[in-house]
């Protein structure tokens, strides 16, 4: 009779190479019967990705893929699903730990494996790899991807800081990889970037058991959304600050945009939701990492959808909304969070505290607010930016 086992998937990310392969070796060796999947996209400029299976004994099988719409992620993910179903039909492979090259984000990989598996391929866990002295280095890089060699299409125009952030923040485990040059600044910069996430040394018996213990997919992508963000709460801990900012006003356009540079780098990182008075209605989305300061629409705010639209938003997303209501105004609010070693709180604080609307200018409406002088138009709306082109002020 024909296995009908459900193969347990366990995806291992991080721009952190020697650490991320450090972990999967371990892995390997502490599960029995499994492979490592990894698909090496410097090779992309060729035109192909070469795929590589191994064991912990060595490489069981090596081939290449074609570029797909010259994106290596592309083809990472037409080739991912695929091969993993087969290891899942082998009858030996017991669990398989995907690999994932240097600036690839874990949240779209598991996203297609939930998608496309059909059920018999299932992500168990996701884990960054993380060397504890590299942190702060790679946050506060604001050199793009291509500078790096990093990029894994021709319109790839993401940072080395925002790429780490994101593949950190996602992972349901961090593992660790000391070789003794960190400290406890560099420690508490990563409980404080992710505190939700447990963590394990690499190689270890417990890293295993976070690996196996599943992941919902779905979950995580709401917890990723600006909208629903599982933001970090305030900390200070050996240096390093976390700072929520919490309001209840709209920001004036004018003097925001005019403190953005001072904002973006204010802290090693800073993501949440923002409310901007010329755009009362639209939930944008705030993301920042080593200097470069990432601006998007995400849609309405609930208070702005009609009582019937409420159906059809999720649970997750009116459970967020719910902790952010205010009776006047609902979710519309300014919930930011600044992460960094030597946060000036106060400074800070008081910067954005300055943009927000006066008191007559907040008395005067939202009829008046609309009639601001805009000035985020240029990276807000699509006909005034490049096809591809990530929202991204630069003053």
């Amino acid at each position: 009779m024909e296995d009908k086992h459900t193969l347990p998937v366990v995806i291992v990310s991080g721009l952190h190479s020697d650490a991320r392969h450090e972990v999967v070796e371990g892995l390997l060796r502490e599960m029995p019967h499994s492979v490592a999947l990894h698909h090496d996209l410097a090779t992309a400029g060729k035109g192909t990705v070469l795929r590589t299976v191994r064991d912990a004994s060595g490489v069981l099988s090596s081939g290449e893929t074609p570029l797909v719409n010259d994106c290596a992620c592309c083809a990472l993910r037409e080739d991912l699903v695929p091969e993993l179903e087969r290891l899942a039909a082998d009858g030996v492979t017991r669990a398989a730990v995907v690999e994932l090259w240097d600036s690839v984000e874990p949240q779209a990989m598991a996203e297609a494996i939930a998608a496309h598996g059909g059920g018999r391929i299932e992500v168990t866990g996701v884990i960054t790899a993380v060397d504890p002295a590299l942190v702060l280095p790679y946050l506060v890089n604001g050199d793009d991807l291509a500078e790096a060699g990093l990029a894994t299409a021709a319109t790839d125009q993401r940072t080395v800081g925002d790429t780490w952030a994101r593949q950190l923040e996602y992972a349901s485990a961090v593992a660790l990889v000391d070789d003794g040059q960190a400290d406890q600044e560099d420690r508490a910069l990563i409980g404080q970037l992710h505190p939700t996430a447990p963590q394990a040394a690499a190689g270890s018996p417990e890293l295993v058991g976070l690996a196996l213990v599943g992941f919902d997919v779905e979950a995580a992508g709401a917890g990723q959304h600006p909208a629903c963000a599982l933001l970090p709460q305030e900390a200070e801990e050996a240096g390093v600050s976390t700072l929520v900012w919490r309001k209840h006003r709209p920001f004036h356009p004018g003097r925001l945009y005019d403190a953005l540079e001072d904002l973006s780098c204010a802290a090693a990182r800073s993501r949440g939701r923002f409310w901007l008075a010329d755009r009362p209605d639209t939930l944008l989305s705030w993301d920042a990492a080593g200097g470069a300061l990432c601006v998007e629409d995400n849609g309405p705010w609930l208070a702005s959808l009609p009582d019937a639209a409420w159906d059809m938003i999720p649970p997750v997303r009116r459970a967020a909304a719910a902790l952010d209501w205010h009776p006047e105004h609902g979710d519309c609010c300014q919930h930011l969070v600044f992460v960094s070693p030597g946060l000036d709180r106060d400074g800070l604080t008081a910067l954005l505290d300055s943009c927000l609307l006066t008191d007559a200018e907040y008395a005067a409406g939202r009829a008046a607010w609309k009639d601001l002088p805009a000035a985020f138009d240029e990276f807000l709306d699509p006909v005034h930016r490049p096809p591809h082109a990530p929202a991204h002020p630069a003053p």
